[in-house]
Order: C-alpha cells, then structure tokens, then sequence
C-alpha cells in the first residue's frame, strides 16, 4: 500500500436526520411510551442537547440551514431565494468533499432542485426510491393508499417492511459503507423521511402501539378554545390537517403511529450501526442526529410544524464521538461527552461549524452556526436565537420565548422553566412587561432590518388573519397529496 493509499486520519461523519421528529419522541428525552433503543444508545454515548430548536420549522428551510450554517432569515435575505436559501453559499458537503472527504447523501434531501447535489460526489434520493421500486412491483406500490403528507391520520403502509422506504434508506447507507474509497474519509447523511405524514405504519410496528398508553396533548389556559387562539398561529393547521377537528381517540390514534414510524427508524438503524461495528466504523466515525423540526400531534388544536410552539420547532439533537475501545480515539472528548446533557440553546446551523471542525476544515465567513463541541465545553453559548418562517416569529432567548404573528397580529410570551409546556400566556401579565417590551424590541430590530413586512407598524400586523378555518380551506388548502410521479423529492 503506498502513503496514498493509506486510511485518512482523519474522523469519519454520520449526519443522522429524521424528518418531523418532535423533541420528546426518544425515551432518552424522558418519554416511557415509545421505543427508541439505539437512539438511546447514542444517547449514553454522547451528548444531548436538550434545547436544540429549528430556526425555520419547515423542512426546506430547516435542509438549507444543515447546508449553510446560516438561519433561514439571515439566508432568504442575502440570497433572494426565499423557501430554499443556498444559493451561491458553500455547502456542508462542497467543503467537506474540498477537505478530502467522500461525501454521500442518502434519502430525503429536499433540496431545490432535487438532483442538485450542492457539492455532495453522488446522491441516492427518495425519487430513486421510487423509480427502483416501479421496477419491481412484484414488491409492492408504496403510498397507494391516497393518504396525502401533511393529513395527520393513521395509515397502514401498502408494502412490507424490508420494502419501505425507511428500510431502504438504511439498506443503501450500509452498501455505501461497504463499497466507499477506504482510503478517505468518509461524510454521509443518512436521511429518513418519516416519522412526517403521512402515518403509514407498517403493522407489525402499529402492534407494538395498538393498545399503548401515550401522552394527552398539552392545552393551555390560552388554547382551550382554538377560535380565541390569534388565527394567524392556526392558519398551518388549517392548511394541512385541520387536527383541531380530532377528538381524543383521534389523537390517541395518531400518536401511536407516529410512535410506530419513529420505532421502526430506530430498529432499522440497528442494522446500521450494527453493519458499522462489524465493520470497525464506529471507532472512527462521529454521529450527529437531529430531526429538522417537530410535529404538535395535537398540542394546543394543532398538528403538522410551521410555528414555534415546542412540539413544531424543538428538536432531538445528538453529537455522539468514536467509540471508546478505539486505540486512537480522544479519551478527554469521548469521555467528557458521553451520557452529558448541554441545555445551551442548539440550532440546525449549528452542523455546518460542527463538522468542519471535526474534519480539520477552515470554516467561511458570517456563519450563524456554532460548534457544537464549543456550545458543549461552554466556550461559546448562544445568547439569543432567532426563528421566522412565513409570518410567524419567535426571539428564544435564556427560559424566555416571545411568539408573534404578523398575520391578523398576536403576541405571546411564555416562561419555558416554569412552563415548558407553553400552557401560560404571560404577554400581558404585568410582572413580565419589562421582559415582553425587551424580547419585542428584538424581534423589531431584527426582522425590521431584514425588511419584513409589519414591523414598521405598532401592532406588528402585515395582513389580515382568515376569520376561521373554513376560510382557509375555501382559499385551499395543503393537505400534500402527490402522485408517484410527481418530481418532486418529497414523498415521504
């Protein structure tokens, strides 16, 4: 073997995401309903940052962000390239493959278009999924049960498992792994694209949930009646699945295939960390897992993301190192790290910072992104972030969390260490009146310089909100449903 052909030095990268995956779906996040082993795994093994959010809680949004290291404002403004900001940026892999990395995406990438690969060397998505699977139905037609991605009831998947998309995902990682240049290192990511709806559980799965006890939806003393709730939060619910209709079966329902279809990620990432073992990866490879945003399943009358209430934007998010029975792993970092909780506040951005600095790579300039060693150590915490998609906003800052919405207007403000289940509006409570005009002031300052509409006005107010949800719909809805020939990457 000559000197160049020798095995890099150099760290492998396994970017883990699921898509649509709330903050407390792990039962390393403290759920008892939902089996999550080898997530929990990763859990002992690493880090977890319990307050990982997603600063655009959209799934294009949130990709553009893994991409660039960049919040999706700070992106669309630059750029003008509004839903998927990357345009004329470097990207996690174009900088990843420029530092001598073999960089693969597997799954659902979302990016626009879809088979732009933004530096990555080769790229399988959910569209060739699809196609292999139209090559073989003898295997069964996925998604043929008309059930669209943004209805949030349960479904039962229309192929077996060893045939889902979720097993493919993994199935082709695992031939990555087996047939990369052995002589680099390695950047994958591995991208899943459930648990998002529709809910088409396999049913062996459903089984494990079918009588399960799981959580009640939060309701709090602001969203008991979802017509006095500021209709400008409710217009995504009203856009996709109306989960203010589902009574408590429904949602009992719903959650449980939800569970369902986070359980058989999980259980399929066995075959790939166990491939990864046998193969001696795991001694070399870091592991990040997060989701790039959430599902409400109900909470406050609402399903699906798009806002900032906890179950849309709060996500998991793991940073797992090598593991310790390699003889040439960083015994002060492994052991620093594993089975640690960082509660500084985490963002997708943060991924970009956070592998070039494990692969030795010179970061670009005017990144939002932290790295997430630094944000663990302590060194560099993030004061306050920043969340907007469409008309909606949010300034996180310390256990504070100021919510608006330019359409129609309303405000919000909740104290997440004494109500981490958003269940108290203290907007207008008196003893929070310096606290609300400070986080308010920000969010002008912010987005007002980014020339969004409404904050050059005193009631924050772009436009006018629906009257209700029926007039929503009548405008048309989004309730996601595709043909499977639809050439879009977004079948899930």
């Amino acid at each position: 073997m000559s000197a160049t052909d020798k095995p890099s030095d150099k760290p492998n990268i396994l970017l883990i995401t699921t898509d649509q995956q709330r903050f407390d779906a792990l039962r390393c996040s403290g759920n008892p309903h939902i089996f999550t082993p080898h997530l929990d795994g990763l859990a002992d093994r690493g880090v977890m940052f319990s307050r990982a959010y997603a600063d655009a809680p959209v799934c294009g949004p949130s990709r553009a962000s893994i991409l660039t290291g960049r919040y999706h404002a700070t992106n669309a403004a630059a750029t003008g390239d509004g839903w998927f900001p990357v345009k004329n940026q470097p990207t996690l892999p174009s900088l990843l493959t420029g530092a001598g990395y073999q960089t693969k995406a597997v799954g659902k990438m979302h990016f626009e278009p879809p088979r732009k690969n933004y530096g990555f060397e080769h790229m399988e998505i959910l569209q060739d999924y699809y196609r292999y699977m139209s090559k073989h139905p003898h295997l069964g037609v996925p998604m043929d049960h008309g059930v669209g991605q943004n209805e949030f009831v349960p479904v039962f998947s229309t192929v077996e498992e060893s045939n889902s998309l979720t097993h493919w995902t993994v199935d082709r990682s695992i031939d990555f792994l087996e047939t990369r240049d052995a002589s680099r290192p390695f950047f994958l990511w591995t991208s899943f694209s459930k648990p998002h709806a529709p809910y088409d559980v396999d049913p062996r799965y459903w089984e494990l949930y079918r009588d399960a006890e799981v959580p009640e939806p939060f309701l709090g003393q602001w969203s008991e009646d979802p017509a006095r709730i500021p209709q400008g939060f409710m217009v995504p619910n009203y856009r996709m699945g109306n989960a203010h209709r589902f009574n408590k079966r429904d949602i009992q329902m719903m959650r449980r295939a939800y569970y369902a279809c986070v359980t058989q990620i999980d259980y399929n990432l066995g075959l790939l960390f166990s491939r990864m073992r046998e193969m001696r990866l795991l001694d070399k490879t870091w592991i990040i897992f997060t989701s790039d945003h959430g599902d409400m399943l109900g909470d406050h009358h609402m399903g699906g993301k798009h806002t900032f209430y906890e179950g849309s934007c709060h996500v998991p998010m793991l940073l797992v190192p090598p593991c310790a029975h390699n003889p040439g792993y960083d015994k002060d970092i492994t052991h620093t790290l594993a089975g640690t909780s960082c509660n500084s506040v985490a963002s997708m951005a943060d991924i970009l910072p956070t592998c070039l600095q494990l692969a030795g790579a010179t970061p670009p300039d005017n990144l939002d992104g932290l790295s997430l060693l630094d944000i663990a150590s302590g060194s560099s915490p993030r004061d306050t972030l920043y969340g907007n998609f469409d008309n909606i906003y949010m300034v996180l800052e310390g256990k504070w969390k100021y919510h608006l919405t330019t359409c129609g207007g309303g405000e919000q403000l909740f104290n997440l260490a004494d109500d981490p289940q958003e269940q108290r509006d203290l907007s207008e409570d008196p003893s929070c009146s310096e606290v609300f005009r400070d986080l308010r002031g920000k969010a002008i300052a912010r987005f007002g310089a980014l020339g969004h509409a409404g904050f050059d006005k005193p009631d924050l107010k772009a436009n006018d909100a629906p009257k209700d949800g029926a007039e929503v719909r009548r405008q048309g809805g989004w309730p996601g449903h595709h043909s499977r020939q639809f050439p879009v990457d977004v079948l899930h």
